[in-house]
């Protein structure tokens, strides 16, 4: 049941939210918005002050379905081109041309829109890999809980996940958390040989005292429960001020990391939206699932990453 105050007290994305309302407008190209969720979305965020979306697809089938469920195009840049493919190469290259700060999916398919992004000759990589956070708002949890990489990198080596730890500590510092606490996920909180992901959580917390990995306190291999809950790490022993108390969640693999934000979505009915990191803009690699409010989060942590970088150094491009 729903208290008073509870009603009356925001949410971890109505902060995030309030907190991109703050930034200047930030022009994010929409790829084929096609059906009515891809559509709403961003232009909810436009009329919320989040972003100014530049949609980029069939016209004629953009203004069906606006027409069709009743959505405000008035004052919206449509782009036409022919096709989704034709759509994600178009926006990939505004972005390139310097005409938008963030770019979104639309109702096309994610390997279709990442080819575009990450082609060698006319995509947005950079010297980062590219990788993939959830920004989850658990209910009953007082973090927002950051869950990387459970879209995009399948199986990531150490190096890989090096830029996946980076990727994550940065986007954090672009939502105004100055030193965020960053838990390597395994099975069990001990080193040992039989599970390689506890060999290199080890190696990676190794790496952040070396400086290879910067702005962020690493703990690792800890298991989930001695991530994000204190009784469970001072049972274990298990000091430090990440254990229990973490925000970053850095998972062994997709499959693993994967199965725990469903798991967090379906079963502690957590909201999960997401953003990519390590291209050259940050990215909204939305699902066709996702509730428009999931979006205007989703949009609202792109905004204020987009923000971060306009007033920081540009990451470096790709050869």
């Amino acid at each position: 049941m729903v208290t008073e105050t509870d009603a009356h007290t925001p949410s971890k994305y109505d902060l995030l939210i309030a907190r991109a309302r703050e930034t200047r407008d930030v022009v994010t190209v929409v790829a084929h918005p096609c059906d009515e969720t891809s559509l709403r979305g961003p232009i909810e965020a436009g009329r919320e002050g989040l972003i100014t979306p530049l949609l980029v697809g069939p016209e004629p089938k953009i203004r069906a379905v606006a027409a069709q469920h009743d959505i405000d195009l008035n004052g919206i840049e449509i782009i036409d081109v022919p096709h989704s493919h034709a759509a994600a190469d178009m926006a990939v290259a505004l972005i390139r041309e310097g005409k938008g700060e963030v770019l979104m999916k639309g109702s096309l398919h994610t390997d279709e829109f990442m080819r575009a992004v990450t082609s060698s000759a006319t995509g947005l990589r950079t010297d980062r890999r590219i990788s993939h956070v959830f920004v989850m708002d658990v209910p009953g949890h007082a973090d927002t809980l950051f869950i990387t990489d459970a879209a995009i990198n399948i199986f990531p080596d150490l190096e890989t996940k090096r830029d996946i730890v980076q990727n994550a500590i940065d986007l954090l510092h672009a939502l105004g958390m100055t030193e965020p606490r960053v838990a390597i996920l395994s099975a069990v909180e001990t080193v040992t040989g039989k599970i390689p992901s506890t060999i290199e959580a080890a190696a990676l917390c190794k790496m952040a005292e070396r400086g290879q990995i910067t702005g962020g306190l690493l703990e690792g291999p800890l298991a989930f429960d001695n991530a994000i809950d204190p009784e469970a790490a001072r049972i274990k022993g298990i000091g430090g001020p990440v254990a229990g108390r973490a925000q970053v969640l850095v998972v062994p693999d997709l499959e693993a990391g994967n199965m725990l934000a469903k798991n967090l979505s379906f079963l502690s009915h957590a909201d999960a939206a997401g953003v990519v990191l390590g291209a050259r803009v940050p990215i909204i690699l939305t699902s066709r699932a996702d509730s428009v409010r999931t979006r205007l989060a989703s949009c609202a942590v792109a905004a204020l990453d987009a923000e971060s970088r306009r007033k920081g150094k540009p990451k470096v491009a790709a050869e």
